[in-house]
C-alpha cells in the first residue's frame, strides 16, 4: 500500500513541487491549504502533471488552526507521516506584523502536532530555513552554527524547531527531520508550476521575473559595495525540484530507527551573487534587466551558502541543477505566466 503523506501548504510555491514529486515517487499525497498565499490552481496542475498518479492526491481547504477540521482529517485518514510547509513567509511583513506571524505560524504548527500526537503519526518533516542562522559570520553555513532569527519570521522558524527538539526530548517515539533551506528558485520544468508571490516579491527571483515581463520596471540591487566578486550580494539558490527531491529523501530517512530529531541544510553549496543571478537570467529569457543600485539593507550578510554534506551523506541527496537551468526553468514558468496564476492560461 502507498504511504500516506500529509502536506501542509501544499498549495504554495514549494508544497507544491513536492506534492507532484511525492505522487511521482509512488506516495498517497493528501494536501492542507488554507490558500491565503497560494492557489487552488497549483492543485489542479500537479494533477495534470501527475497523469495516472493524480488519483493519490487530495485536496481539503484548512487552516491549521481549526482543530476541529483537521481533527476530522485525521479521524478519516492514517498517516504515515507529514511534512509541514504552511506558514506567513515575507519577512518585510514579518516586521509589520508580528502577531500575525506568530498566531498563523507557531498557533498552527502546536494544533498539528497536538492533533498529530493524539491520532499516534509522530513522523515529521519540517520544512524549516537559513534564516535561523541570522547573519553568519563565517561561510559555509553548517548544521551546528549558533542560531538567531533576525525578523519575526526567523524566530518562527526558530520557535518551532526548538519546539519539535522539545517534543523529541520529551517523547523518543517521535521521529523529526528539520530542513533548512537556502534561496529556492526556478519552477517546474513544464512551466505548469512556480512561484506566484502575493503583493510585491520578497526574494530577488521572483522580482526579476515580474521585472523581465514587464510589471515592473526595474531591478533595485540593495548593496553594491560589499567584499565579493562585483560588489553583490552572494546567496545559494537551489532549484524548487531539488528542494522538493530533498523533502522526499526525507520522507524516506523517517523509515531509519535510528533517527531523533535531525536538522539538514537543502542547498548547492555554491554561492551566486546578484549580478551573475541577473546576468544568467537575461541570458535564459533574452530580456535586459534594467537595474537601480541602492545602498545596502540594514544585516544583510555580503556571503552565505550551505555546508550540504550533511544531507548529501545522510539523506543520499545532492542538488543536481545549475543557476542556467534555475533561470531557465523559471523563465519558461513567467513567460507562459506573466501573472502566475492570474494568467488566462493557468485556469485552462
Amino acid at each position: 500500500m502507498p504511504k500516506n503523506i500529509l502536506v501542509s501548504g501544499g498549495a504554495g510555491y514549494i508544497g507544491s513541487h513536492t506534492v507532484l514529486q511525492l505522487l511521482l515517487a509512488g506516495y498517497k499525497a493528501v494536501v492542507v491549504d488554507n490558500l491565503d498565499n497560494s492557489s487552488e490552481i497549483a492543485i489542479s496542475k500537479v494533477r495534470e502533471l501527475a497523469g495516472t498518479f493524480s488519483t493519490n492526491l487530495s485536496f481539503h481547504k484548512v487552516d491549521l488552526r481549526d482543530r476541529p477540521a483537521l481533527e476530522k482529517l485525521f479521524s478519516q485518514t492514517k498517516f504515515d507521516s507529514v511534512i509541514h510547509f504552511a506558514g506567513l513567509k515575507a519577512v518585510g511583513e514579518s516586521v509589520l506584523k508580528p502577531l500575525l506571524y506568530y498566531d498563523n505560524n507557531l498557533i498552527g504548527t502546536i494544533i498539528l502536532l497536538e492533533v498529530m500526537a493524539a491520532h499516534g503519526c509522530k513522523n515529521l518533516v519540517f520544512s524549516s530555513s537559513a534564516t535561523v542562522y541570522g547573519w553568519p559570520k563565517e561561510v559555509p553555513s553548517t548544521e551546528e552554527f549558533s542560531l538567531q532569527a533576525t525578523n519575526p519570521y526567523g524566530q518562527t522558524k526558530l520557535c518551532i524547531e526548538e519546539i519539535c527538539r522539545d517534543i523529541h526530548r520529551s517523547d523518543s517515539e517521535w521521529k523529526i527531520i528539520l530542513l533548512r533551506f537556502f534561496n529556492p528558485i526556478g519552477a517546474h520544468p513544464s512551466g505548469k508550476i512556480g512561484e506566484d508571490p502575493c503583493g510585491i516579491p520578497n526574494n530577488l527571483m521572483p522580482f526579476v521575473q515580474q521585472v523581465a515581463v514587464g510589471r515592473r520596471s526595474a531591478l533595485t540591487v540593495c548593496g553594491t559595495d560589499y567584499s565579493t566578486k562585483d560588489g553583490t550580494g552572494v546567496r545559494d539558490y537551489i532549484h524548487v525540484v531539488d528542494l522538493a527531491d530533498g523533502h522526499i529523501a526525507a520522507v524516506r530517512k523517517l523509515e531509519d530507527p535510528k533517527i531523533g530529531c535531525e536538522v539538514y541544510n537543502l542547498g548547492t553549496g555554491k554561492g551566486t551573487s546578484v549580478l551573475e543571478m541577473v546576468a544568467a537570467f537575461e541570458k535564459a529569457s533574452g530580456k535586459k534587466i534594467p537595474l537601480v543600485l541602492a545602498g545596502r539593507r540594514p544585516g544583510d550578510a555580503a556571503i552565505v551558502y550551505a555546508s550540504t554534506e550533511k544531507a548529501e551523506r545522510e539523506l543520499n541527496w545532492k542538488a543536481t541543477y545549475g543557476i542556467d537551468e534555475m533561470c531557465r526553468d523559471q523563465w519558461i514558468w513567467a513567460s507562459q505566466n506573466p501573472d502566475g496564476y492570474g494568467s488566462p492560461d493557468s485556469t485552462n
